[in-house]
């Protein structure tokens, strides 16, 4: 059973999310035979490289409240992430574009490290104040889950995996994913937002018990392409 999961790195309920979905995979029955995919998501494709200014002037502004309201939301959001074991540091924070930093995500896929990336540029991003458009800081977060500095290196300086992450993308919008963190089980069922483990556990055995009982196709003698 494939389960894809749309999310950000700057996206604190994604992070929550991450933790929550662990907890009901833990638990989760067939749990071995599930295979997990990070999908990337935007949440602010123009943003730039880096953001100027305190996060919560800009929250405040983002959603008409005052700067005290939006450090409360922080705070609220801090206790949150901390019952998860979690620790968030909206303090040092660094914003900024995303997209160098999924297109690592992409390229760990392919040694097998994607959810150890995945954990490592969220924990980076949330707790340490790394910035996710700093190459550097890319390439030394990358190395610290096992990827070669110089594979790294040419990924960032290309445009390795950039047509991966618009993709995921354009797939995202194909699917009506507005908001994320999103889970999709198999293309057919799907549930928004960093749901209890409790919900997630349900939504994966709603998925598995909706698997075809038998394989689309029966496999015989046939003949292909390169011969029969």
């Amino acid at each position: 059973m494939l389960v894809e999961i749309w999310s950000d790195i700057a996206c604190p309920w994604c992070y929550v999310g991450k933790r929550r979905f662990e907890q009901a995979l833990e638990a989760f029955e067939h749990r071995d035979d599930v295979q997990v995919r990070w999908r990337s998501f935007e949440l602010d494709p123009a943003a730039p490289r880096a953001v100027e200014g305190e996060r919560a002037a800009r929250i405040a502004e983002k959603y008409g409240t005052t700067v005290e309201q939006a450090r409360e939301m922080e705070q609220r959001m801090v206790d949150t992430a901390a019952a998860e074991g979690l620790d968030f540091r909206f303090d040092i924070a660094r914003s900024g574009t995303t997209f160098d930093a999924h297109r690592i995500v992409h390229l760990a896929q392919q040694h097998g490290l994607q959810d150890a990336m995945k954990e490592r540029l969220l924990r980076a991003y949330f707790t340490e104040g790394e910035l996710m458009s700093d190459h550097e800081a890319l390439v030394r977060l990358a190395g610290e889950v096992g990827i070669e500095e110089d594979e790294v290196r040419v990924t960032l300086g290309g445009d390795r995996y950039a047509a991966d992450v618009r993709d995921d993308e354009r797939t995202a919008a194909q699917l009506g994913i507005r908001a994320v963190p999103t889970f999709v089980i198999d293309r057919a069922l799907g549930a928004s937002g960093a749901q209890p483990p409790s919900e997630l556990l349900a939504l994966l055995s709603q998925g598995w018990d909706a698997r075809p009982s038998q394989p689309v196709l029966a496999v015989g003698e046939t003949c292909a392409a390169d011969g029969c």
